[in-house]
C-alpha cells in the first residue's frame, strides 16, 4: 500500500515531487537537516495543517521541469553536480554577502531594523562551509567515486550530517538577524541586494544539503 503523503518524510517528498521543496520553503518547514521527519510530526510542531499541505503537493505537477531525478543517476553525476552548482557557488555567494552586509552595517547600524552582526556571522559561515566542504572533496567524495562502500564511509558521512546541521543552525540565526530576511519598507538599494542574495544563499544550502543527506548519503549507507 502507499503510504499517504502525510506520514511521508520531507526528505523522501523533496526527493520524490517536483515543487515539494518550494511548498516547504513557504511553509518554512526544514526538508534539509529535518529530511527524516514525517509531514505529519513536522507541521504538528510548527501549528500547520498537515493535510492542507499534503494536498499542496498532491495537487503539483508530477513531471520533473529542468532537474534530474537525481535518485537513480549514479553517484559520479551527483557528486560533480554538487561540487560545480553549489560548492563553486557558496565561494561566489559568500564574499560578496559579507562586504554588502558590512556596508549596510556600516552606514545604516544606528537603525533599530539594522542586521548588525551579519557581516560577522556571514563570515562564521564561510569558513566553516569552506571547511566543510573541503573534507567532502578531499575525503569523502574521492572514496564514494572510487566506490569504497560502508563502513568504512560510515565515519565521514556521520561526520558531515553533524556539520549539515550545524549549516541549518546557521541559517536559523540568519533568519534571526534579518527578520526572516525581509528588508524594511524604506530599505536601501544595497540593503536590499543584501537580502535578495541572502535568500538565494539559503535556498541553494538547503537544496545542497537536501542532495546530500536525503539521495548521495542515502544512496552510499544503503548500497
Amino acid at each position: 500500500m502507499t503510504v499517504a503523503l502525510i506520514d511521508q518524510t520531507l526528505g523522501n517528498l523533496a526527493c520524490s515531487i517536483p515543487g515539494a521543496t518550494r511548498v516547504f520553503r513557504q511553509h518554512k518547514l526544514d526538508f534539509c537537516c529535518g529530511g527524516n521527519v514525517p509531514l505529519r510530526e513536522a507541521a504538528d510542531s510548527r501549528g500547520l495543517d498537515g493535510a492542507q499541505i499534503a494536498a499542496e503537493l498532491a495537487a503539483l505537477d508530477s513531471t520533473p521541469v529542468g532537474e534530474p531525478d537525481w535518485r537513480s543517476s549514479p553517484l559520479n553525476e551527483l557528486i560533480e553536480h554538487i561540487l560545480e552548482r553549489f560548492h563553486e557557488r557558496h565561494r561566489e555567494q559568500l564574499p560578496e554577502l559579507i562586504r554588502l552586509a558590512s556596508r549596510v552595517e556600516h552606514v545604516h547600524g544606528a537603525k533599530p531594523d539594522c542586521p548588525n552582526g551579519l557581516a560577522e556571522h556571514l563570515w562564521t559561515m564561510q569558513q566553516e562551509l569552506e571547511s566543510h566542504m573541503l573534507k567532502e572533496e578531499q575525503i569523502l567524495f574521492p572514496m564514494l567515486q572510487r566506490g569504497i562502500k560502508t563502513p568504512q564511509t560510515d565515519g565521514p558521512i556521520s561526520v558531515m550530517r553533524y556539520e549539515h546541521d550545524q549549516h541549518g543552525n546557521a541559517l536559523a540565526q540568519l533568519a534571526a538577524l534579518t527578520n526572516d530576511i525581509t528588508p524594511p519598507a524604506n530599505a536601501c538599494n544595497t540593503w536590499r541586494a543584501l537580502y535578495r542574495g541572502l535568500e538565494e544563499l539559503r535556498d541553494d544550502l538547503m537544496q545542497h544539503i537536501h542532495l546530500e543527506n536525503n539521495i548521495l548519503f542515502h544512496s552510499a549507507e544503503t548500497r
